[in-house]
């Protein structure tokens, strides 16, 4: 079987678990303080109109980080919960919260606030860096160069030094799990530890990869627009937002479809050196973790697919 014969998962690292994503359901597991495995599964609704949207190019992909920031959100949420807390805690938890329905609204719209949120602060504080210099790079091409190597500073420094707290190492540790078992998968490997640890732990198709590219597809749009005044320079940086986003997340599927290609593979690099610093090799028991949500997240979605086909023939 061919690799684009294959359904294309996706996922995340949490705090000790990782989250996969496929048609109908995503799946966490994380690993509990008493060493056992529990799972958080959510069900992806069925939006027509979302569905509709993620078929036109450009807009797909705004649409398709919003979704995912407001699912990751509720995982993480979750994982953050239970992590380090006794299984038998788990009541008191429950207890503490409000409805269900509230939280899981309360939790997506904070996951897509805060995403929001830093994406503004990394667009408009290289603007106001670059703008420091116009007396030296008083052109626009100069100043749209510097404010990109300045937003490539920032991202750079601020992942680096959050990688150097041991429990950002360890989300990042499951990050490379993550991709250490969505690779064996695409190899049509069987599924374990020693499979998995035995492939690399980056991977094309990943949103380490997506944000570096709105870095570098910034700089070519900010081309075509105006550095003067300050003020249109911050009001064009904000609007242009999700052209930036819906741009690199198209360059971020074209070098996935390229990875193969010896020519053009090398389009995707610049992202995978990013997840150098993104991605840390895992232990065995974090590769256990990301096998035991896949094959959770496998057979969930066997089973939803078993249900539509019973229901079709029906």
């Amino acid at each position: 079987m061919k690799n684009t014969q294959k359904p294309a998962y996706g996922g995340q690292a949490v705090m000790e678990g990782v989250m996969f994503g496929g048609k109908h359901h995503t799946v966490t597991a994380i690993r509990r303080k008493d060493n056992t495995i529990d799972f958080f599964h959510l069900p992806k609704k069925s939006r027509p109109i979302l569905q509709k949207l993620k078929k036109i190019p450009f807009l797909r992909g705004v649409v398709a980080i919003i979704e995912a920031s407001a699912n990751g959100s509720q995982h993480l949420t979750y994982s953050h919960e239970r992590f380090d807390i006794d299984p038998a805690d788990d009541e008191e938890i429950e207890a503490e919260k409000v409805s269900k329905s509230t939280l899981i609204m309360s939790v997506a719209a904070i996951g897509v606030l805060s995403f929001i949120f830093s994406k503004f602060i990394f667009t408009l504080i290289p603007v106001f860096l670059a703008a420091l210099t116009k007396p030296i790079f008083p052109s626009d091409v100069a100043q749209v160069l510097v404010e990109g190597l300045f937003k490539l500073i920032l991202l750079l420094g601020y992942i680096y030094f959050i990688s150097m707290t041991p429990l950002i190492k360890r989300v990042f540790q499951y990050h490379g799990a993550e991709h250490k078992v969505i690779n064996a998968y695409e190899k049509n490997l069987e599924l374990t530890v020693e499979n998995v640890q035995a492939m690399s732990r980056l991977h094309y198709r990943c949103g380490s990869s997506f944000i570096l590219f709105t870095v570098v597809v910034g700089v070519f749009i900010y081309m075509f627009v105006p550095t003067d005044p300050l003020w249109l320079r911050v009001v064009n940086r904000l609007a242009l937002i999700p052209l930036v986003l819906g741009t690199s997340f198209e360059v971020l599927q074209l070098t996935n479809k390229l990875r193969n290609v010896p020519l053009l593979r090398f389009l995707g690099y610049p992202g995978l050196w990013l997840q150098l610093l993104t991605t840390k090799e895992p232990d065995n028991e974090q590769v256990e973790v990301a096998l035991a949500s896949f094959n959770e997240l496998l057979k969930v979605e066997k089973q939803k697919e078993e249900q539509l086909n019973l229901e079709n023939i029906g």
